[in-house]
């Protein structure tokens, strides 16, 4: 025991710069856990983790599982919600630097990938709410890590951790599939490919097979419900990006001055005498690249792979550094990622008011980017989704106060989208709302409320059209009342100025027309 302890002690000792900087990396988050509000997923996966399932339409289980397991201990406030992807944040941070270290990178080096890790815009940003993608990040550095110690330790054991983390993976998310493809060709075109007939690498992998297949199991038993909502995001949700436009992409996703590491670290994988020994990882970046070109990824989903590429990158620079005995070189390039972090952090988390945001924005002359097909308006998506929400529930109370006694106990709160019946099952709470009814993803799986025909539903326009909207829902109501309309300035413009009705007399019961609203985007 003693022999652990002291062992634990020199390890920490050994890398006490990188908890350091982890430590603060945690610390920025939480400063601002509170600034703005819920994002739109952030509702959506509270409601999927008050149903508990091996799927979900749009994500494996484990992030919903979690949540859960956070909400029964801590509660589901907004600083709570937020806790765990600060964690997986500060995880990334100390991964990164431990990954360093076996590289051969010393304190420099360790600084150099905490410090880019940490001002990342895209990982700042992903550890800002919750969501999977913040665990993705953390998987994929881990996994990475594991590599890392088999090509040094030549311990092939080290593969059957590596199954149980991509197995974990999987089941936050499918982009680790990716991982694994450029793993797979990565070993293939290497001398790495030994491991190819390593009976330790087949038995990790069939560890993560075991653990995944509770989920193909129930996507199977629900008729792949995933792949529809992948197809369907892919044609009618995401915006299609160029080939050049993802490359520009990662530039600026990853952070301006953070070109100045991980671009090196791919350089020396490939023509570095000493770097070429860590090929498989530049082969790896170019082929996930590939795939995510191929298959019309969004920009951010290759942002997991810059942990590993910005630790062989600090390495990397360390080296040209000390070969062409440029020492000067340390402190420039640390203060441009710094400066650049600095630059891009409020477009990362919300360290500026949202009207100081707005102008600074202007002043630099960018406009909000668009990655989906829907319109932006004055805020950047991941920050409009943050706004209108209470208000949006306090509007269909008051709708929804109106209603004789006898009404409200059958009335049917109908919304088209997650982010709003999120929001309504959990603020509505207060209002003694009934739970919301949606067609879009995991809600049209948990079907219609079983005791309530919607004879008197509550329900948002289809647009902010009145007249048009009131078309659109003739054919299912005889009478029809427009009662209010909500309107946000910050929010997404498809949220702003929406009319609420309430619909009486419906001509079809809610279950009979079920099957007409699936919503799989």
């Amino acid at each position: 025991m003693r022999k652990i302890i002291l062992s634990s002690l020199s390890f920490i000792r050994e890398n006490s710069l990188i908890f350091y900087l982890a430590l603060f990396k945690l610390i920025l988050h939480v400063v601002f856990h509170a600034d703005y509000g819920y994002f739109r997923d952030e509702f959506y996966y509270i409601a999927c983790s008050d149903h508990l399932a091996l799927g979900y339409v749009d994500q494996p289980p484990l992030s919903i599982f979690i949540l859960f397991a956070s909400r029964l201990l801590l509660g589901d406030s907004l600083f709570v919600i937020r806790l765990l992807p600060a964690l997986a944040g500060a995880g990334v941070v100390v991964t990164a630097g431990l990954m360093v270290r076996q590289l051969g990178g010393g304190a420099f080096a360790q600084f150099l990938t905490g410090l880019s890790v940490i001002v990342s815009p895209v990982i700042l940003g992903l550890n800002r709410f919750y969501s999977m993608n913040a665990f993705d990040i953390l998987f994929w550095a881990i996994a990475s890590y594991i590599v890392i110690l088999i090509m040094k330790t030549e311990n092939s054991k080290y593969w059957l951790i590596f199954g149980l983390i991509i197995g974990l993976g999987l089941m936050n998310k499918y982009s680790m599939g990716f991982f694994c493809i450029g793993l797979f060709v990565g070993l293939l075109l290497t001398k790495n490919r030994r491991y190819l007939i390593d009976k330790w690498f087949w038995l990790g992998s069939i560890i993560a097979f075991g653990i995944f297949l509770p989920h193909i199991i129930w996507e199977v038993t629900y008729g792949f419900p995933s792949i529809e909502f992948m197809r369907n995001a892919t044609l009618y949700k995401n915006l299609p990006t160029s080939p050049f436009e993802f490359f520009i992409g990662q530039f600026l996703e990853i952070g301006p001055g953070n070109t100045l590491v991980w671009l090196p670290g791919l350089f020396y994988c490939f023509f570095h005498k000493e770097g070429k020994r860590y090929r498989l990882f530049g082969l790896m970046y170019i082929v996930i690249f590939t795939v995510m070109v191929i298959t019309n990824a969004k920009v951010y989903y290759l942002s997991p792979m810059y942990p590993l590429m910005l630790s062989v990158g600090a390495v990397a620079v360390r080296k040209y550094i000390r070969q062409l005995k440029l020492n000067w070189l340390k402190p420039v390039i640390v203060s441009v990622v710094a400066l650049s972090g600095i630059f891009t952090m409020p477009f990362a988390i919300p360290v500026l008011s949202v009207e100081t945001f707005i102008e600074y924005q202007n002043f630099l002359g960018l406009s909000p980017p668009q990655e989906e097909r829907n319109e932006v308006g004055l805020l950047p998506q991941h920050y409009a989704d943050m706004f209108g929400w209470e208000e949006m529930v306090e509007m269909v109370a008051g709708v929804y106060q109106r209603l004789r006694p006898e009404e409200q106990s059958e009335c049917v709160i109908f919304v088209w989208n997650y982010g709003e019946a999120g929001a309504i099952d959990l603020f509505g709470e207060k209002y003694n709302l009934p739970q919301a009814t949606c067609g879009h993803n995991n809600y049209w799986l948990w079907g219609p409320p079983k005791d309530r025909t919607g004879d008197v539903t509550i329900i948002f326009g289809t647009s902010s059209d009145v007249k048009r909207s009131l078309e659109d829902l003739s054919p299912h109501f005889e009478e029809i009342a427009h009662e209010a309309t909500f309107t946000c300035t910050y929010c997404m413009p498809y949220e702003n100025d929406r009319p609420i009705f309430i619909c009486r007399k419906a001509k079809r019961t809610i279950q009979e027309i079920w099957p007409e609203f699936r919503n799989y985007n």
